[in-house]
């Protein structure tokens, strides 16, 4: 309907043009050609008027008078208009075709009107120059179908509509590839989001080649429709792009007219609500109700075809071969078939002929689990029975049990539980073509109709059982699928290997691009479900009508499926016996978890402590293989883990540590990173370092499993990774205009631990220290080594991962995570991962010899004794400081006092001896100098300085001379008083000498 604008132009109009003039007698009356019917905008009331519009203004007069039209609400059914003459519903003529309160879009030659594609500003991109290079980035028309972009950038189509009632909106989609995120919500005029369930937001993967249907109710009034793709893409790798198709939208304004039938479909009857496509071999133009033949000698048309083509000469891309089923006489040959429907011409110049059949060969054996009783067919052996494919089928001998499972290595037909098909989005030319094709010792891809066909060979497991005497715990090996293949390509062809599990979506689990060497891929069934396995092959992703590469193949040899719940047994392996005698067929007994079977006894024994059982061994205690260094095994002896205890010897010191400190999880996220688009996005590590049960990391997609129901996640139903180390990629919510942080694509780097060693080897896993320098290394780094047993095409071995634990006092318990700088995806080759977990958690449990003692000082007769940790502190937990402790002491003043007592007498006494010897020594050198003046007469008289006795000196020790020395008496002395004022003051001395004459002065 028009807006309120054009009816005011329009009522202006009718006004103008009913308005009396002077021209007026000149001019005709108008007729029914001269004028079309509108109704105006709906009142508050929910009326409206209809009203005349003139096809050329001021040609005629006489105009219908406005009139009450229908309600605001009003519609007609599907095949039917509402003719405004009499507003009523008609039906709509043959070749044309009418939704009603609806339309549709289906025919994507060109974008529609009203359709609008948008890319995203990378507002998040490093560099302004980025900026630009989404701007190629857009949904694409494709004919039949719109095609998203195949790059990270997120890119919408929108398109809006006003409707007058309650309706929905309902598409066709393909969503194959989960690099690509894809959403679907609905705005109203103001921008705002309207209330939308997360399982109507989302869409769900399909299977390559499978259209999925998705339909949202809509509210009366402005609804804007969003179809947005985008996510990040790691590396060179190209998305797999969405594909839509056939867009119906209910609850708009009435339908005045019919749609006429676009060519190649038609209508037969009146009041059709859609037009039908043409069958193969005719064609139609535009409002057909009928389709015209082609002359088929010389032409033809694919099915909804608009025009005949001209039948091409025959080559070789034309036909195909295969193996013939077995005859009567056990014989097969190689025919070639012309490729149906045949479209080429034979006989005409530049035809290729049919190749003539090969010669006729003996048959390949049965497949093992098989036998061929003298017939044309192979049988599978009864249950409880085997057989390798050669000999007839046997019972398993007693003490022994069937294997059941498939191993497909013979291929003559194609075997029941298996099913190829082909399929093309944009045409329907394979659509009854056999996608693959048998060949003897292997099966290939078949030639299909068009280079970018996707040929599909699957297999179906409706579940699997373990054999009787191993017993199920959560995460082992139910079973596993093998596959032996090659590929062989000149163009991009890529081979995907994807699964369904319980016919919920299907995932791509491993795929292969270009030509591959023989070689083998295996996938394991953690949980017993029903799956189906499927191989998808396509020779390039480009549409083209020229066939240029339908020599690029792949070849599978052989497929084996362990534990099939309905299989075949090609062997018996050894079971455990029950000890009490049974009437039963088999005898066997199942064994508890961790319990392998004793060969020589039959019996089911326990795996020593400290080793874990192996899935897929020879019976034997083989079976148990201890657990790594640092590691233990569970109570049903099943896996190996951590405890989070660690002791390392070296020399006479012993270190204990204890791990528990670091809490059960560690996270690490990683980043940002930019792919070359500018996508912002970061890695999210998650590590259970300590993995016992329900201690393991999870990491979930919130994006594919968001429509999981409640009830569903209760009962576990969601694809979450659990294990030691895993990886998602979390997009920022304002990285690309989503309204929540996206986690996509979460992978398991690590599902087993192999154990913990301060060396940097173990079990061929190497770790590296010097990616993770260290400043101190007075405690040793602690590796936890782990891996996965999951091969990837890049990972032969599979992934593994390496956590270093460092004692660094300056970190909290939890500590840091971290990934190299050298490496900042946490992987320098692509399979191993090296984290560094730097933590005070991490360091060794204290001990007596991280503390010393300190004596206080002597104070009151008490003396206080302390303890304090080494500085610097490098343990965590075990002991802790002893308490002070107060002891008895002497006081410090009686021993101060004593040694000042000491200190004094010593230095009298020394003071003493000084004074001494001095004397002594002046008396040495008066008793030296008498002698030398004793032996020289002639020398003059020394000095009284020098030779003299000192009054009061004594005479001390034997001399060589006698010095004779009279005391005066006391009368002498008081004349020597008397005469002391004339100076006669000396005495005389005789000295007894050698020399008698000699004289001695005093």
């Amino acid at each position: 309907m028009g807006s309120s604008a054009r009816f005011l132009a329009s009522c202006a109009l009718i006004l103008c043009t009913l308005r009396p003039t002077d021209g007026d007698n000149g001019q005709r009356q108008c007729s029914e050609t001269d004028y079309y019917y509108e109704y105006t905008e709906c009142d508050s009331t929910g009326s409206r008027w209809r009203v005349a519009i003139p096809q050329n203004p001021g040609t005629c007069i006489g105009l219908p008078e406005p009139v009450r039209g229908t309600e605001c609400t009003f519609s007609c059914e599907a095949g039917e208009f509402l003719e405004m003459s009499a507003q009523e519903c008609t039906q709509c003529a043959a070749g044309s075709y009418s939704l009603g309160s609806g339309i549709r879009f289906d025919q994507w030659d060109s974008m529609p009107a009203g359709f609008t594609s948008v890319a995203t500003s990378l507002d998040n991109s490093p560099h302004r120059e980025d900026r630009l290079s989404c701007n190629s980035s857009s949904w694409v028309p494709q004919g039949n179908y719109l095609e998203s972009n195949r790059d990270e950038c997120t890119v919408s189509l929108i398109y809006a509509v006003h409707l007058k009632k309650q309706g929905f909106v309902s598409f066709e989609y393909q969503y194959p590839d989960n690099n690509l995120l894809f959403e679907f919500f609905i705005q109203n005029d103001q921008c705002q989001e309207m209330d939308q369930t997360a399982n109507k937001k989302w869409l769900k993967l399909t299977n390559h080649g499978e259209w999925a249907a998705h339909m949202v109710n809509l509210k009366s009034g402005t609804n804007i429709l969003y179809w947005r793709t985008g996510g990040p893409l790691m590396g060179t790798k190209v998305a797999k792009p969405v594909l839509l198709k056939n867009v119906q939208i209910e609850g708009v304004a009435y339908t005045s007219e019919c749609f006429p039938c676009k060519p190649g479909t038609f209508s037969r009857v009146p009041g059709s609500p859609s037009c039908d496509p043409c069958p193969r071999d005719t064609y139609s133009g535009h409002g057909a109700s009928s389709c015209t033949t082609c002359n088929t000698t010389t032409q033809y048309a694919p099915e909804g075809s608009g025009v005949c083509k001209n039948r091409p000469p025959c080559s070789k891309k034309d036909y195909f071969q295969i193996h013939t089923a077995c005859d009567g006489d056990g014989k097969t040959q190689v025919i070639y078939k012309w490729i149906e429907p045949k479209i080429c011409l034979e006989g005409v110049a530049g035809a290729e002929p049919l190749p003539p059949s090969g010669e006729r060969e003996p048959c390949p054996p049965c497949n093992p689990g098989f036998y061929n009783n003298d017939t044309a067919t192979c049988s599978p052996c009864p249950p409880g029975t085997y057989s390798n494919g050669i000999k007839a089928c046997e019972r398993c001998p007693a003490g022994t049990e069937p294997t059941p499972g498939y191993e497909y290595k013979w291929w003559n037909v194609l075997p029941a539980n298996m099913k190829t098909s082909c399929f093309n989005v944009g045409n329907s030319k394979c659509d009854s073509m056999n996608g693959w094709e048998m060949a003897g010792d292997h099966i290939q891809s078949g030639a299909g109709g068009s280079d970018n066909d996707y040929l599909i060979l699957n297999i179906h497991i409706p579940g699997f059982k373990l054999p009787v005497s191993v017993s199920s715990s959560s995460g082992m090996e139910y079973g596993r699928i093998t596959f032996e293949f090659e590929t062989v390509c000149i163009a991009d062809c890529e081979l995907y290997f994807m699964m369904d599990v319980n016919r919920k979506s299907t995932t791509v689990v491993e795929s292969w691009e270009g030509s591959k060497p023989r070689q083998s891929y295996k996938h394991i069934m953690t949980k017993n479900a029903s799956v189906s396995y499927t191989w998808a092959f396509q020779r390039t992703n480009q549409p083209s009508d020229v066939r240029r590469y339908v020599n690029d193949v792949v070849r599978i040899y052989s497929i084996s499926v362990s534990n099939a719940v309905d299989g075949v047994s090609s062997e018996c392996r050894p079971c455990a016996l029950s000890a009490q005698p049974s009437s039963s067929l088999s005898s066997c007994v199942p064994c508890p978890s961790g319990h392998y079977i004793d060969t020589h006894t039959s019996q089911c024994t326990q795996c020593p402590p400290n080793t874990h059982l192996l899935s897929h061994t020879t019976p034997g205690p083989d079976a148990c293989r201890p657990c790594g260094p640092g590691s233990k095994s569970d109570k049903e002896r099943t896996s190996c883990y951590s405890d989070c205890h660690f002791t390392h010897t070296e020399g006479n010191a012993t270190l204990t540590f204890d791990f528990s400190f670091l809490g059960s999880v560690g996270s690490l996220m990683n980043g940002p990173s930019f792919t070359s688009k500018g996508t912002k996005y970061f890695h999210q590590f998650n590590i259970s370092l300590c993995g016992a049960e329900g201690r393991t990391a999870v990491c979930t997609d919130n994006v594919t499993d968001i429509s999981i129901t409640d009830p569903q996640r209760e009962k576990g139903e969601i694809s979450a990774v659990k294990t030691f180390v895993c990886q998602s990629t979390i997009i920022p919510a304002s990285g690309r205009g989503f309204h929540t942080a996206l986690s996509s694509q979460s992978i398991n780097l690590a599902d087993t631990f192999l154990g913990a060693t301060v060396e940097s080897i173990l079990d061929g896993i190497r770790a590296r220290p010097e990616l993770f320098p260290q400043t101190f290394n007075k405690v040793p780094d602690v590796n936890f080594f782990y891996r996965s047993l999951e091969a990837t095409s890049s990972c032969e071995s599979g992934r593994s991962a390496v956590v270093t634990l460092r004692c660094n006092p300056l970190r909290s318990t939890k500590g840091e995570l971290s990934v190299p700088s050298q490496c900042p995806a946490g992987t320098c080759d692509g399979c191993t991962f090296h984290f560094l977990w730097e933590s005070s958690g991490a360091c060794p449990t204290c001990t007596e010899r991280d503390y010393h003692q300190i004596e206080g000082a002597c104070k009151g007769g008490h003396q206080d004794m302390l303890y304090v940790w080494t500085e610097p502190k490098l343990c965590m937990g075990g002991v802790s400081l002893p308490e002070k402790k107060t002891l008895p002491c002497e006081s410090m003043d009686f021993w101060i006092r004593l040694g000042v007592g000491l200190a004094a007498f010593t230095a009298a006494l020394l003071v003493s001896l000084t004074c001494y010897f001095w004397k002594k020594n002046k008396r040495l050198e008066y008793k030296y100098c008498r002698l030398v003046m004793s032996a020289n007469k002639e020398c003059e008289m020394p000095g009284a300085d020098s030779c003299a006795v000192m009054e009061g000196e004594e005479n001390e020790g034997e001399m060589e001379d006698d010095v004779v020395y009279t005391k005066p008496s006391l009368l002498g002395k008081l004349k020597a008083i008397a005469s002391k004022g004339n100076g006669d003051h000396y005495e005389n001395v005789q000295l007894n000498s050698s020399h008698p004459k000699a004289l001695v002065w005093s």
